[in-house]
């Protein structure tokens, strides 16, 4: 499983998070994709070739289209459905279907990479 082929896909809105996990994340050899709200990302997911992640990290609360959104979406798509989806909020809301854990920002590094290398190989 190249990086290329299977990347972690950053669904912020906020630039500097998603440079900041990008960084750790290449730093450790993940290849990463990034989009700035759940439209971006469901187009990347939707698009031809579509991006198949191993695992996306998603924020809660963006314009556009928010992560719950975005879920719903994936949920209703059975080629998309399997993927694990982390939230990376500071949001307190709780898991719904669709979402295979949450790390509350500020998250720790250790945390972060934790939850990628569960889904991922770099």
């Amino acid at each position: 499983m190249s990086p290329a082929s299977n990347p972690v896909l950053v669904v912020d809105d906020d630039p500097d998070i998603r440079e900041a996990v990008q960084d750790i994340l290449s730093f450790e050899g993940y290849g990463v994709v990034q989009a700035d709200n759940g439209r971006e990302a469901l187009e990347l997911l939707s698009h031809e070739p579509p991006l198949r992640p191993c695992i996306i990290l998603l924020d809660l609360m963006m314009p556009v289209m928010d992560g719950e959104e975005l879920v719903g979406h994936l949920q209703k798509e059975p080629t998309l459905a399997a993927l694990p989806v982390i939230l990376v909020t500071a949001s307190g809301r709780s898991m719904f279907p669709g979402v295979k854990a949450i790390i509350k920002k500020p998250f720790e590094m250790d945390e972060l990479l934790a939850a990628v290398a569960a889904h991922c190989r770099p």
